[in-house]
């Protein structure tokens, strides 16, 4: 294991995938980022790498619809998942993002770790909680990142981190709640470091994956 810091400015895009028998060989370290489709799950991936366009962001939330993997460095990649929960698709559409979303979690063995975006105005909605529990059984660490903070002071924010504390906390699991806004640059260096230790200290064969 190397101890050292990674260059998220430097994650570059790999590919698209609609389920994961598209993706490359199952190996090496990946990191999810999952959320609901209005949650500036893929901004923030942006955001955590300096990049404006990385992951396609829309004003139109529900526009990921693939798997898409970007590669920090070699073996390390972040995920981008299908958004969840956004009710204007047609309900085949929603079957499909749900049926890859759920096939990644479940059966991609490469997965060592999870980033749940929310809304920090609206957090814990009943998808979310079924992935937090999702990571729970799953023996995977869970980064919170409560997005769009700007839209409130900084004692709101604390407040509200400090309910979603309290609300997991009937989960047991391993969480880290971090308020994040993409568009202030706030919480950015705090993520980064728990994605970087989790790259540098969670090995492929350290964390079970789900049965399939």
């Amino acid at each position: 294991m190397t101890d050292q810091l990674l260059d998220f400015t430097r994650t570059h895009f790999v590919t698209s995938a609609p389920d994961i028998t598209k993706l490359p060989p199952d190996a090496g370290m990946e990191i999810a980022f999952a959320g609901r489709s209005n949650s500036g799950k893929s901004s923030s991936l942006n955001a955590l790498c300096g990049q404006n366009n990385l992951a396609k962001t829309s004003s139109t939330p529900g526009r990921t619809r693939l798997i898409n993997l970007f590669e920090v460095a070699p073996g390390r990649c972040l995920v981008d998942l299908p958004g969840y929960g956004y009710a204007k698709v047609s309900e085949s559409m929603k079957r499909e993002w749900q049926k890859a979303l759920s096939e990644y979690l479940q059966k991609r063995r490469a997965l060592r770790g999870i980033v749940i975006t929310m809304d920090i105005r609206h957090p814990l909605k009943d998808l979310d909680r079924m992935i937090i529990d999702w990571s729970i059984g799953a023996n995977l660490p869970a980064l919170i990142l409560l997005t769009k903070c700007d839209k409130l002071g900084v004692q709101a924010r604390r407040e509200a981190a400090k309910e979603v504390k309290l609300q997991l906390s009937e989960f047991g699991g391993s969480f880290t709640i971090i308020p994040f806004s993409a568009l202030r640059k706030i919480g950015i260096a705090e993520a980064r470091a728990v994605l970087n230790n989790w790259f540098q200290t969670l090995a492929p064969d350290a964390a079970p994956a789900a049965d399939a």
